[in-house]
Protein backbone atom coordinates (compact mmCIF):
# COMPACT_ATOMS: atom_id res chain seq x y z
CA UNK A 1 0.00 0.00 0.00
CA UNK A 2 1.27 3.09 -0.79
CA UNK A 3 1.71 6.10 1.94
CA UNK A 4 0.32 8.99 1.63
CA UNK A 5 2.78 12.10 0.13
CA UNK A 6 2.99 14.93 2.04
CA UNK A 7 5.40 17.43 0.34
CA UNK A 8 5.22 16.87 -3.75
CA UNK A 9 8.97 18.53 -3.63
CA UNK A 10 11.31 17.67 -0.94
CA UNK A 11 14.85 18.36 0.19
CA UNK A 12 17.35 15.81 1.79
CA UNK A 13 20.57 16.78 3.03
CA UNK A 14 23.37 14.26 4.25
CA UNK A 15 26.00 16.25 6.04
CA UNK A 16 29.91 16.21 6.86
CA UNK A 17 32.43 18.28 7.93
CA UNK A 18 33.87 19.27 4.51
CA UNK A 19 30.44 19.22 2.47
CA UNK A 20 27.08 17.78 1.99
CA UNK A 21 25.53 15.86 -0.56
CA UNK A 22 21.84 17.29 -1.39
CA UNK A 23 19.00 15.27 -3.28
CA UNK A 24 15.92 16.83 -4.39
CA UNK A 25 12.91 14.85 -5.00
CA UNK A 26 9.83 16.46 -7.18
CA UNK A 27 7.04 15.13 -9.80
CA UNK A 28 8.63 13.78 -12.71
CA UNK A 29 10.15 10.35 -14.21
CA UNK A 30 9.88 6.91 -13.27
CA UNK A 31 10.26 6.66 -9.46
CA UNK A 32 6.09 6.59 -8.92
CA UNK A 33 6.04 9.75 -10.68
CA UNK A 34 9.26 11.05 -9.25
CA UNK A 35 12.46 11.74 -9.79
CA UNK A 36 15.71 12.74 -7.40
CA UNK A 37 18.22 14.64 -8.44
CA UNK A 38 22.01 14.75 -6.06
CA UNK A 39 23.90 17.11 -5.90
CA UNK A 40 27.19 17.96 -3.27
CA UNK A 41 27.87 21.33 -1.88
CA UNK A 42 31.01 22.58 0.07
CA UNK A 43 30.27 23.64 3.90
CA UNK A 44 30.96 27.01 3.45
CA UNK A 45 28.94 30.26 4.25
CA UNK A 46 28.92 31.24 0.52
CA UNK A 47 28.38 27.96 -0.97
CA UNK A 48 25.52 26.93 1.79
CA UNK A 49 23.82 30.45 0.58
CA UNK A 50 24.56 29.20 -2.89
CA UNK A 51 22.36 25.89 -1.81
CA UNK A 52 19.69 28.11 -0.27
CA UNK A 53 19.19 29.91 -3.37
CA UNK A 54 19.02 26.56 -4.94
CA UNK A 55 15.89 25.20 -2.72
CA UNK A 56 14.36 27.99 -2.75
CA UNK A 57 14.46 27.89 -6.82
CA UNK A 58 13.65 24.43 -6.51
CA UNK A 59 10.22 25.16 -4.84
CA UNK A 60 10.99 22.86 -2.20
CA UNK A 61 8.60 22.56 0.78
CA UNK A 62 10.30 20.76 3.33
CA UNK A 63 14.28 20.35 4.11
CA UNK A 64 15.65 17.23 6.43
CA UNK A 65 18.88 16.94 7.46
CA UNK A 66 20.29 15.02 10.44
CA UNK A 67 21.84 15.58 13.70
CA UNK A 68 25.59 15.08 12.33
CA UNK A 69 27.59 16.15 15.61
CA UNK A 70 27.78 19.66 15.24
CA UNK A 71 28.50 20.28 11.58
CA UNK A 72 24.24 20.83 10.66
CA UNK A 73 24.68 24.11 12.94
CA UNK A 74 25.84 26.17 9.52
CA UNK A 75 23.54 24.74 7.48
CA UNK A 76 20.37 24.60 9.49
CA UNK A 77 20.79 28.35 10.59
CA UNK A 78 21.65 29.36 7.23
CA UNK A 79 18.39 27.76 5.46
CA UNK A 80 15.74 28.28 7.65
CA UNK A 81 15.47 31.85 6.96
CA UNK A 82 13.94 30.97 4.01
CA UNK A 83 13.36 27.10 4.34
CA UNK A 84 10.98 25.49 6.16
CA UNK A 85 14.01 22.62 7.65
CA UNK A 86 13.88 19.96 9.91
CA UNK A 87 16.39 18.47 12.05
CA UNK A 88 15.76 15.09 12.48
CA UNK A 89 17.34 12.04 14.80
CA UNK A 90 20.25 10.26 13.24
CA UNK A 91 18.84 7.22 14.58
CA UNK A 92 15.45 7.91 13.45
CA UNK A 93 16.72 8.38 10.52
CA UNK A 94 18.69 5.26 9.79
CA UNK A 95 18.81 3.36 6.55
CA UNK A 96 19.01 -0.36 5.64
CA UNK A 97 22.39 -1.89 6.64
CA UNK A 98 25.05 -2.34 4.05
CA UNK A 99 23.55 0.10 1.78
CA UNK A 100 25.27 3.23 3.30
CA UNK A 101 26.51 5.64 0.98
CA UNK A 102 26.03 9.39 1.47
CA UNK A 103 24.16 9.46 -2.05
CA UNK A 104 21.74 6.71 -0.64
CA UNK A 105 21.34 8.92 2.81
CA UNK A 106 20.09 11.98 0.90
CA UNK A 107 17.79 9.55 -1.28
CA UNK A 108 16.18 8.23 1.57
CA UNK A 109 15.88 11.27 3.71
CA UNK A 110 14.32 12.97 0.51
CA UNK A 111 11.95 10.29 0.84
CA UNK A 112 11.00 10.07 4.74
CA UNK A 113 10.43 13.68 4.10
CA UNK A 114 8.19 13.78 1.68
CA UNK A 115 5.90 11.30 3.07
CA UNK A 116 6.38 13.02 6.79
CA UNK A 117 7.48 9.62 8.20
CA UNK A 118 9.77 11.80 11.11
CA UNK A 119 9.21 14.34 13.33
CA UNK A 120 11.45 17.29 13.89
CA UNK A 121 13.98 17.85 16.49
CA UNK A 122 13.44 20.73 19.51
CA UNK A 123 15.82 23.71 18.19
CA UNK A 124 15.09 26.83 19.79
CA UNK A 125 15.14 30.12 18.45
CA UNK A 126 18.56 32.38 18.71
CA UNK A 127 18.22 34.46 21.59
CA UNK A 128 17.67 30.81 23.23
CA UNK A 129 20.51 28.84 21.79
CA UNK A 130 22.89 32.08 22.68
CA UNK A 131 21.68 31.54 26.31
CA UNK A 132 22.33 28.02 25.90
CA UNK A 133 26.18 28.69 24.62
CA UNK A 134 26.56 30.49 27.98
CA UNK A 135 25.43 28.05 30.91
CA UNK A 136 26.58 25.16 28.51
CA UNK A 137 30.23 27.45 28.75
CA UNK A 138 29.85 28.28 32.57
CA UNK A 139 29.03 24.49 33.45
CA UNK A 140 32.28 23.34 31.21
CA UNK A 141 34.36 26.02 32.85
CA UNK A 142 33.08 24.98 36.44
CA UNK A 143 33.44 21.38 35.78
CA UNK A 144 37.31 22.09 34.62
CA UNK A 145 38.16 24.35 37.83
CA UNK A 146 37.00 21.65 40.15
CA UNK A 147 38.94 19.33 38.28
CA UNK A 148 42.56 21.79 38.58
CA UNK A 149 41.84 22.24 42.03
CA UNK A 150 41.70 18.35 42.87
CA UNK A 151 45.03 18.22 40.56
CA UNK A 152 46.34 21.09 42.98
CA UNK A 153 45.20 18.51 45.98
CA UNK A 154 47.05 15.47 44.81
CA UNK A 155 50.25 17.46 43.86
CA UNK A 156 50.34 18.69 46.99
CA UNK A 157 50.95 14.88 47.81
CA UNK A 158 54.21 14.58 46.71
CA UNK A 159 55.59 17.90 48.97
CA UNK A 160 54.24 16.36 52.07
CA UNK A 161 51.40 19.49 52.38
CA UNK A 162 48.42 17.76 53.70
CA UNK A 163 46.50 21.19 53.58
CA UNK A 164 43.39 19.85 52.00
CA UNK A 165 42.80 17.72 55.37
CA UNK A 166 41.90 20.59 57.54
CA UNK A 167 40.96 23.01 55.12
CA UNK A 168 37.50 21.74 53.51
CA UNK A 169 38.23 24.52 50.64
CA UNK A 170 41.77 24.45 49.49
CA UNK A 171 41.23 27.81 47.19
CA UNK A 172 39.50 29.51 50.15
CA UNK A 173 40.61 33.13 51.71
CA UNK A 174 42.76 31.13 53.67
CA UNK A 175 44.01 28.00 52.13
CA UNK A 176 44.59 30.70 49.13
CA UNK A 177 46.69 32.85 51.47
CA UNK A 178 49.33 29.80 52.72
CA UNK A 179 49.88 28.42 48.99
CA UNK A 180 50.77 32.25 47.83
CA UNK A 181 52.83 32.32 51.06
CA UNK A 182 55.11 28.85 50.14
CA UNK A 183 55.14 29.98 46.67
CA UNK A 184 56.85 33.32 47.43
CA UNK A 185 59.11 31.51 49.54
CA UNK A 186 57.52 30.86 53.36
CA UNK A 187 58.43 27.60 54.71
CA UNK A 188 57.68 28.02 58.77
CA UNK A 189 54.32 25.99 59.23
CA UNK A 190 53.60 28.45 62.40
CA UNK A 191 53.59 31.15 60.41
CA UNK A 192 51.94 29.58 57.71
CA UNK A 193 49.07 28.43 60.11
CA UNK A 194 48.32 31.59 61.54
CA UNK A 195 47.19 33.13 57.96
CA UNK A 196 43.86 31.34 59.30
CA UNK A 197 40.94 33.22 58.85
CA UNK A 198 37.69 32.45 60.21
CA UNK A 199 36.43 29.36 61.84
CA UNK A 200 39.61 27.59 60.51
CA UNK A 201 41.75 29.61 63.33
CA UNK A 202 40.63 27.50 65.51
CA UNK A 203 42.29 24.69 63.71
CA UNK A 204 45.82 26.08 63.69
CA UNK A 205 47.84 23.07 65.97
CA UNK A 206 46.51 20.62 63.00
CA UNK A 207 46.88 23.23 60.42
CA UNK A 208 50.79 23.33 61.55
CA UNK A 209 51.17 19.83 61.55
CA UNK A 210 49.31 19.76 57.97
CA UNK A 211 52.23 22.64 56.74
CA UNK A 212 55.10 20.50 57.67
CA UNK A 213 56.65 18.86 54.78
CA UNK A 214 59.39 19.39 52.16
CA UNK A 215 57.64 21.67 50.07
CA UNK A 216 60.68 23.15 46.81
CA UNK A 217 61.28 25.46 44.37
CA UNK A 218 59.70 22.77 41.99
CA UNK A 219 56.78 22.49 43.97
CA UNK A 220 56.33 26.19 44.02
CA UNK A 221 56.49 26.70 40.35
CA UNK A 222 54.16 23.80 39.56
CA UNK A 223 51.43 24.96 42.72
CA UNK A 224 51.97 28.58 40.79
CA UNK A 225 50.86 27.40 37.76
CA UNK A 226 47.68 25.45 39.02
CA UNK A 227 46.55 28.28 41.10
CA UNK A 228 47.03 30.20 37.58
CA UNK A 229 44.44 28.10 35.83
CA UNK A 230 42.18 27.90 38.58
CA UNK A 231 42.04 31.78 38.28
CA UNK A 232 41.39 32.18 34.30
CA UNK A 233 39.00 29.43 34.75
CA UNK A 234 37.24 31.83 38.13
CA UNK A 235 37.57 34.72 35.58
CA UNK A 236 36.00 32.97 32.39
CA UNK A 237 33.10 32.14 34.83
CA UNK A 238 32.40 35.45 35.92
CA UNK A 239 32.14 36.49 32.59
CA UNK A 240 29.67 34.14 31.61
CA UNK A 241 27.53 34.72 34.84
CA UNK A 242 27.38 38.58 34.26
CA UNK A 243 26.66 37.74 30.41
CA UNK A 244 23.98 35.31 31.27
CA UNK A 245 22.01 37.72 33.53
CA UNK A 246 21.88 40.09 30.57
CA UNK A 247 20.27 37.78 28.76
CA UNK A 248 18.01 36.50 31.65
CA UNK A 249 16.65 39.77 31.52
CA UNK A 250 13.45 38.82 29.36
CA UNK A 251 13.12 35.52 31.60
CA UNK A 252 13.32 37.21 35.51
CA UNK A 253 9.69 36.35 36.05
CA UNK A 254 9.72 32.62 34.72
CA UNK A 255 13.58 32.21 37.02
CA UNK A 256 11.57 33.82 39.91
CA UNK A 257 8.78 31.64 39.83
CA UNK A 258 11.25 28.70 39.47
CA UNK A 259 13.10 29.04 42.17
CA UNK A 260 9.89 28.88 44.61
CA UNK A 261 10.29 24.57 43.85
CA UNK A 262 12.47 23.14 46.27
CA UNK A 263 15.72 22.67 45.29
CA UNK A 264 16.07 25.03 42.32
CA UNK A 265 18.61 28.15 42.97
CA UNK A 266 19.20 30.68 40.76
CA UNK A 267 22.37 28.36 38.63
CA UNK A 268 19.67 25.54 38.27
CA UNK A 269 16.89 28.16 37.10
CA UNK A 270 19.41 29.94 34.28
CA UNK A 271 19.81 26.18 32.54
CA UNK A 272 16.23 24.99 32.86
CA UNK A 273 14.94 28.23 30.81
CA UNK A 274 18.50 27.87 28.32
CA UNK A 275 17.44 24.22 27.79
CA UNK A 276 13.68 24.59 27.10
CA UNK A 277 13.26 28.20 25.97
CA UNK A 278 10.90 28.36 28.84
CA UNK A 279 8.24 28.13 26.22
CA UNK A 280 6.41 24.70 27.20
CA UNK A 281 4.03 24.93 23.78
CA UNK A 282 6.67 22.90 22.16
CA UNK A 283 6.13 19.66 24.40
CA UNK A 284 2.02 18.85 24.37
CA UNK A 285 2.34 17.69 28.09
CA UNK A 286 4.84 17.00 30.96
CA UNK A 287 5.31 13.61 29.85
CA UNK A 288 6.96 14.43 26.22
CA UNK A 289 8.82 16.98 28.26
CA UNK A 290 10.16 14.43 30.35
CA UNK A 291 10.84 12.10 27.83
CA UNK A 292 12.51 14.46 25.58
CA UNK A 293 14.58 14.97 28.95
CA UNK A 294 15.53 11.58 29.36
CA UNK A 295 13.92 11.09 33.28
CA UNK A 296 11.28 8.54 32.49
CA UNK A 297 11.35 5.12 31.92
CA UNK A 298 12.76 3.72 28.29
CA UNK A 299 9.58 1.11 26.49
CA UNK A 300 11.42 -2.34 25.06
CA UNK A 301 9.13 -4.60 24.47
CA UNK A 302 8.44 -7.56 22.66
CA UNK A 303 5.91 -10.49 22.52
CA UNK A 304 4.69 -9.49 25.73
CA UNK A 305 8.35 -9.56 27.44
CA UNK A 306 9.52 -6.08 28.90
CA UNK A 307 13.37 -6.41 28.13
CA UNK A 308 14.10 -2.95 29.63
CA UNK A 309 13.00 0.29 31.65
CA UNK A 310 16.42 1.38 31.29
CA UNK A 311 16.00 5.52 31.15
CA UNK A 312 16.47 7.02 27.39
CA UNK A 313 19.07 9.53 26.71
CA UNK A 314 17.97 13.07 26.61
CA UNK A 315 19.46 16.73 27.55
CA UNK A 316 22.60 15.70 29.79
CA UNK A 317 22.89 19.83 30.37
CA UNK A 318 19.29 19.69 31.74
CA UNK A 319 19.11 16.14 33.56
CA UNK A 320 22.50 17.06 35.47
CA UNK A 321 20.50 20.12 36.88
CA UNK A 322 17.86 18.30 37.99
CA UNK A 323 19.68 15.77 39.51
CA UNK A 324 21.52 18.42 41.72
CA UNK A 325 18.07 20.30 42.69
CA UNK A 326 16.41 16.62 43.52
CA UNK A 327 19.05 15.82 45.83
CA UNK A 328 18.80 19.52 47.42
CA UNK A 329 14.89 18.95 47.28
CA UNK A 330 15.11 15.30 49.37
CA UNK A 331 17.33 16.50 52.19
CA UNK A 332 14.17 18.80 53.66
CA UNK A 333 12.81 16.05 55.65
CA UNK A 334 10.06 18.41 56.11
CA UNK A 335 8.72 18.37 52.25
CA UNK A 336 6.75 16.46 50.05
CA UNK A 337 9.56 15.38 47.83
CA UNK A 338 11.53 14.32 50.47
CA UNK A 339 8.55 12.01 51.54
CA UNK A 340 8.29 11.16 48.10
CA UNK A 341 11.70 10.31 48.27
CA UNK A 342 11.59 8.15 51.70
CA UNK A 343 8.55 6.39 50.11
CA UNK A 344 10.04 5.21 47.16
CA UNK A 345 13.78 4.71 48.43
CA UNK A 346 12.32 1.80 50.28
CA UNK A 347 10.94 -0.13 47.66
CA UNK A 348 12.64 0.70 44.80
CA UNK A 349 15.92 1.93 45.70
CA UNK A 350 17.90 5.39 46.37
CA UNK A 351 19.18 5.72 42.62
CA UNK A 352 15.52 5.58 41.06
CA UNK A 353 13.84 7.14 44.11
CA UNK A 354 15.98 9.97 42.98
CA UNK A 355 14.98 10.38 39.35
CA UNK A 356 11.26 10.31 40.41
CA UNK A 357 12.09 12.98 41.95
CA UNK A 358 13.68 14.53 39.48
CA UNK A 359 9.93 13.59 37.32
CA UNK A 360 8.53 15.28 39.85
CA UNK A 361 10.24 18.57 39.94
CA UNK A 362 9.89 18.71 35.69
CA UNK A 363 6.58 17.88 35.91
CA UNK A 364 5.84 20.73 38.29
CA UNK A 365 8.41 23.18 35.81
CA UNK A 366 5.92 21.88 32.86
CA UNK A 367 3.01 22.86 34.41
CA UNK A 368 3.92 26.39 35.71
CA UNK A 369 5.64 27.48 32.60
CA UNK A 370 2.94 26.50 30.45
CA UNK A 371 -0.01 27.44 32.47
CA UNK A 372 1.01 30.18 34.69
CA UNK A 373 0.87 28.18 37.87
CA UNK A 374 2.50 28.95 41.05
CA UNK A 375 3.91 26.27 42.92
CA UNK A 376 2.22 24.55 45.57
CA UNK A 377 3.79 22.48 48.01
CA UNK A 378 1.71 19.41 48.67
CA UNK A 379 1.51 18.00 52.17
CA UNK A 380 3.98 15.77 53.53
CA UNK A 381 1.20 13.33 54.66
CA UNK A 382 -0.17 13.66 51.32
CA UNK A 383 0.45 9.30 50.15
CA UNK A 384 -0.85 8.31 53.82
CA UNK A 385 -4.40 10.08 53.23
CA UNK A 386 -4.75 9.26 49.72
CA UNK A 387 -4.19 5.40 50.66
CA UNK A 388 -5.11 5.23 54.45
CA UNK A 389 -5.77 1.60 53.79
CA UNK A 390 -2.69 0.21 52.08
CA UNK A 391 -0.74 2.62 55.25
CA UNK A 392 -2.63 0.73 57.64
CA UNK A 393 -1.97 -2.23 56.55
CA UNK A 394 1.14 -2.37 55.34
CA UNK A 395 2.03 -0.74 59.52
CA UNK A 396 -0.09 -3.98 60.55
CA UNK A 397 2.19 -6.09 58.79
CA UNK A 398 5.25 -4.74 60.07
CA UNK A 399 4.57 -4.55 63.40
CA UNK A 400 2.90 -8.57 63.63
CA UNK A 401 6.92 -9.55 61.67
CA UNK A 402 8.12 -8.32 64.67
CA UNK A 403 6.11 -10.82 67.09
CA UNK A 404 3.24 -8.17 67.91
CA UNK A 405 -0.67 -9.28 68.13
CA UNK A 406 -2.08 -6.09 66.59
CA UNK A 407 -5.98 -5.29 67.03
CA UNK A 408 -6.86 -2.07 65.87
CA UNK A 409 -10.26 0.55 67.06
CA UNK A 410 -11.01 3.99 65.75
CA UNK A 411 -10.57 6.73 68.09
CA UNK A 412 -13.38 9.14 68.58
CA UNK A 413 -11.85 11.86 66.42
CA UNK A 414 -11.35 9.30 63.31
Amino acid sequence: MDMDILHERAAGIDIAKRGATVCVRKPGGSEQGFTSTVTSWEATTDRILELREFLVGQKVTVVMMEATSDYWKPFYYLLEEDLPVMLVNAKAARNIPRRKTDVADAVWLARLAAHGLLRASFVPPEPIRELRDLTRSRAIAVRDRTREIQRLEKFLESSGIKLSSVASNLTGASGRAMLDALITGERDPEVLACMAKGKLRNKIPELTDALKGRFKDHHAFMVGLHLEQIDAHTRMIDALTERIEASMRPFRCAREALMTIPGIAELTADVIIAETGADMSVFPDAAHLASWTGICPGNNESAGKVKSTKIPPGNKYLKAALGTAAMVAVRDQNSYLGARYRRIKTRRGAQRALVAIEHSILTAIWHMLANGECYKEPDEDRYVRMNQVKTTNRAVKQLRQLGYDVTLAPTSAA
